[in-house]
């Protein structure tokens, strides 16, 4: 079993920066593949970032690439997201998410991910 519990969200004006934190409980969190996703208002869940267990591969959504960094510290248990130069359209709930593995490399299908945060909210204001 794996809590996470994520942190650092909070309003930020267009062009702004946020960083993520989402911290795992257990030993075993460096067996676990890494997510972000997001979901606004009215919206599905969508994939934003995932990292693997060793941290050697990072996957980004289309919309974030080039703004986004997701990390890892396994020796303290915790996945960033860095969010830069953020957008009105970055506005969403951010949830964490571990996976025990990918069937068929898909890392950017919720239903792969095994444990999941509550959330934390990120409000862009224009």
């Amino acid at each position: 079993q794996v809590q996470l519990v994520e942190s650092g969200g909070g309003l930020v004006q267009a062009g702004g920066s946020l960083r993520l934190s989402c911290a795992a409980s257990g030993r075993t969190f460096s067996s676990y593949h890494m997510g972000w996703f997001r979901q606004a208002p009215g919206k599905e869940r969508e994939f934003v970032a995932a990292i693997w267990r060793s941290g050697v591969h990072t996957y980004y959504a289309e919309s974030v690439k080039g703004r986004f960094t997701i990390s890892r510290d396994n020796a303290k248990n915790t996945v960033y997201l860095q969010m830069n130069s953020l957008k009105p359209e970055d506005t969403a709930v951010y949830y964490c998410a571990a996976a025990r593995g990918y069937s068929g490399g898909d890392y950017y299908r919720d239903n792969e991910y095994d444990y999941w945060g509550q959330g934390t909210q990120v409000t862009v204001s224009s």
